[in-house]
């Protein structure tokens, strides 16, 4: 979901097994943030979607490596939620949070943000089952993409 609202070519090429995560700084650097803080939740796995927590209100929580909120995080908020109802657990909303800055985000999971979610899965699909990648975004804003040089070398 994050891939859809950051840039639809890298959600194209991760929907092909293009994944060069592994090798950026910037993905280590959030992995490294996510296993030293808040280590008493206990991740759960959706299948294809792993959120951080959930806690036994039904928030689902979230930690993010970046300094503030952006819409790619509240669509896999949103996206968890959907998720989460689909099997049974009526999830109220998320909460994100940056540890860098100390801040977090509480956002309600309603009918707007079900709508929302759907809209998104919808393009998703869309993205993901077209015979030609999206063009590339202009390269200011793939600065710390993991798919930088894939995108950009010639």
């Amino acid at each position: 979901m994050k891939y859809l609202h950051h840039c639809p070519r890298q959600l194209w090429l991760y929907s092909r097994g293009v994944r060069p995560e592994h090798l950026s700084a910037l993905v280590q650097l959030g992995e490294a943030v996510h296993e030293t803080s808040y280590t008493r939740s206990t991740p759960v796995d959706l299948g294809a979607a792993r959120l951080d927590h959930l806690d036994g209100r039904h928030w689902v929580h979230e930690i993010k490596s970046s300094n503030r909120p952006t819409s790619a995080d509240r669509a896999q908020i949103y996206h968890y939620c959907h998720r989460l109802h689909q099997v049974g657990v009526p999830a109220a909303g998320g909460i994100l949070h940056y540890p860098k800055t100390r801040r977090t985000e509480r956002l309600e999971y309603g009918l707007e943000e079900t709508k929302q979610a759907e809209n998104d899965i919808d393009q998703v699909i869309q993205i993901a089952g077209a015979t030609q990648s999206p063009p590339r975004l202009a390269r200011t804003s793939c600065r710390g993409c993991s798919y930088l040089d894939y995108c950009w070398s010639e």
